[in-house]
């Protein structure tokens, strides 16, 4: 059976893929990877094999990687040269150390040049660089995080004002967090899936304001969506203290844990259509339907968009 590594298993996506992974292939088969050794600390205690890592540091990764068969990189959560180098260095270690397949977890549409997202510049120079090294590989495009949206429609449901973004009647197939989780672990076991690019959508394409409208019928609040300039977009992450960059200063705790250059370019990319990929990628991949975003909300308090992780130094 082939010998898999989840890496990330320290970060929000990770540790879902981490649990789905365990109930698809027996523990023998898998290694747990991470930066943080406190939270490899809970899978060594049960018993499975773990590896404590970190990409930005090239030298000593290949030994990292021994014996491994397929690979799944979670894209790092900073923005820039620094994930490029990065993500680099797991590519040339996996490539020494023998390993045949890496699984990428990229973003909707991240080949396309017209895409605005600063986002997708990291996710195409990934793939194209995963595809020159001649590594087999799966490269998983995920659509936004649902959870993101769900977190910023209460932040404004406290403020009592419209769900304000520059994303304007632009659509997205929003997915749970939890599902691109179940899709990283169902490719790293998928030996039969190669060379291949599998868009990881939600079940339906919703522009903001219908989005807004599901979570005021299932909350019972009643907020509206106001579409805005980039500009003022960005103007709302500024008096949230969010740094424009991944270089800068996240607070703890932050209903928006991310830059916010990241997050206005993608509103754009939504607004110009960029986004819109619709695909039954996932389904195909898991064998389960994607959740919807009106289960979500039913259950809003599991899909929150939680705290940040990250090790960039």
């Amino acid at each position: 059976m082939t010998k898999v590594l989840l890496t990330g298993v320290d970060g929000n996506l990770g540790g879902y893929a981490a649990d789905f992974l365990l109930n698809l292939t027996e523990q023998a088969n898998i290694v747990l990877g991470g930066y943080s050794e406190p939270a490899l600390a809970k899978y060594t205690d049960r018993g499975i094999e773990t590896r404590q890592m970190n990409f930005n540091h090239a030298e000593g990764l290949a030994e990292k990687f021994a014996g491994i068969d397929t690979v799944a990189l979670i894209s790092m959560p900073f923005v820039g040269a620094k994930r490029q180098a990065a993500h680099r260095n797991v590519v040339d270690a996996a490539k020494a150390a023998g390993i045949k397949k890496i699984i990428y977890t990229s973003l909707v549409n991240a080949a396309d040049p017209t895409n605005p997202s600063v986002e997708k510049i990291d996710h195409a120079y990934t793939e194209a660089y995963i595809e020159a090294s001649g590594l087999d590989y799966i490269f998983l495009r995920n659509s936004q995080y649902a959870e993101a949206m769900i977190t910023n429609y209460f932040t404004f449901v406290h403020m009592n004002a419209p769900l304000s973004n520059s994303q304007g009647d632009g659509k997205m197939a929003y997915i749970s967090r939890k599902d691109c989780a179940k899709a990283v672990a169902h490719a790293l076991v998928a030996d039969d899936i190669h060379h291949s690019i599998q868009n990881i959508n939600g079940p339906e394409l919703l522009t903001m304001a219908e989005f807004v409208e599901i979570g005021n019928q299932v909350t019972g609040n009643n907020i509206t969506y106001k579409a805005i300039t980039d500009e003022e977009n960005y103007a709302i992450f500024d008096a949230m203290g969010v740094p424009r960059t991944t270089e800068g200063e996240f607070k703890k705790d932050s209903e928006a844990p991310y830059s916010s250059d990241g997050m206005v370019t993608f509103a754009q990319a939504i607004r110009e259509g960029k986004m819109d990929t619709f695909t039954d990628d996932f389904e195909k991949l898991t064998g389960d339907k994607a959740l919807t975003v009106r289960y979500m909300f039913e259950h809003s308090d599991d899909f929150q968009v939680g705290e940040r992780h990250s090790e960039d130094h």
